[in-house]
């Protein structure tokens, strides 16, 4: 939250003027202004100086819902301060993604420079309030989908199938291709990789521009998205080959994250993969034992680094060479 221009753009964005310090909107919700900061900053919001007028009617109602939660006990403060920390976290990225979408527009409409912010307020008022209706929307559906998995479930124990799929070669790709190239490849590769992850069953728990993390209740589905993963972008011209690696096993999860050993192995897993090839662990190869849709071969012992040796096995679809 800082003033970054003097023709309007910001408000633009907000679709309301600043007109509050910090001192007053922690007045107004009740609330010493050290204890408001604590929530500002949970969602991802800077300190600003204490005569700064920075702050809207908004502001003002967001720091208030919160309090009323905590104060109703539907959360403690510090679960609050997750709740805040999550939202923050998941919105900046999703801002800044939507913002370079807009530099992009802009440039390809050939707005030059000193025209630009009277072009992003006209896009502004354009587009914020599909926006915002449309990330309340799909975030509704996705606590929905959320919320029905694991309203069932012991969150201290789950036990999921996890894979992780990495792009072979990528730091060295990303040297030898301009900036915009590689922008496009990692569009294409997190799109495809998303589409097919969840279409076939799975969820996406985050994409790190040249690999994706993502999980399954069964090792199946896991196993059809990482070949599906593998074939698509190896179908793909001019993108690296994947290589990938499965494990099953308890997870943790945490602020829409998942930790833990089988997590871990998955990703050691990835890193011991020859290009275009599936490894598992044993466990996730016993889960699809019988399964005649897949084939496993196991190859020889390896070192797993931090997890000690095992002898995983390669997946394959089955009758393939």
């Amino acid at each position: 939250m800082e003033r970054v221009d003097g023709d309007g753009l910001t408000e633009a964005f907000l679709r309301e003027p600043r007109r509050y310090t910090s001192h007053q909107v922690a007045d107004m919700a009740g609330v010493p202004v050290y204890r408001a900061r604590r929530y500002w900053r949970a969602l991802g919001f800077a300190n600003v100086a204490d005569d700064a007028v920075e702050f809207t009617d908004s502001d003002v109602e967001a720091l208030k819902t919160m309090l009323a939660m905590v104060r109703s006990g539907i959360y403690d403060e510090e679960h609050m301060l997750l709740v805040a920390r999550s939202l923050g976290s998941a919105t900046a990225r999703l801002a800044e993604s939507q913002a370079e979408m807009g530099v992009d527009a802009l440039d390809q409409a050939g707005v030059p420079l000193a025209e630009r912010p009277r072009a992003w307020r006209r896009r502004a008022e354009r587009v914020v309030p599909d926006l915002a209706r449309l990330l309340v929307y799909t975030w509704q559906r996705q606590l929905a989908a959320a919320a029905g998995r694991i309203a069932e479930q012991d969150m201290s124990a789950v036990r999921l199938a996890v894979g992780f799929a990495d792009l072979v070669a990528f730091t060295r790709l990303s040297r030898q291709i301009t900036g915009t190239e590689l922008a496009r490849l990692i569009d294409r590769f997190e799109g495809r990789s998303a589409d097919i992850v969840t279409s076939t069953g799975g969820r996406v728990v985050k994409t790190l521009g040249d690999s994706v993390l993502f999980v399954a209740d069964q090792a199946h589905v896991v196993a059809e998205i990482a070949l599906r993963l593998v074939e698509t972008h190896a179908r793909t011209k001019d993108m690296p080959e994947l290589r990938v690696g499965l494990a099953a096993g308890p997870v943790i999860w945490r602020m829409g994250d998942v930790f833990g050993t089988t997590v871990n192995l998955a990703s050691r897993l990835t890193a011991l993969s020859l290009p275009g090839t599936i490894l598992a662990d044993p466990q996730f190869a016993e889960e699809l034992e019988g399964d005649r849709a897949f084939r496993l071969r196991e190859v020889n012992r390896l070192s797993v680094r931090g997890l000690g040796e095992l002898a995983p096995f390669t997946v394959t679809r089955a009758g393939s060479v």
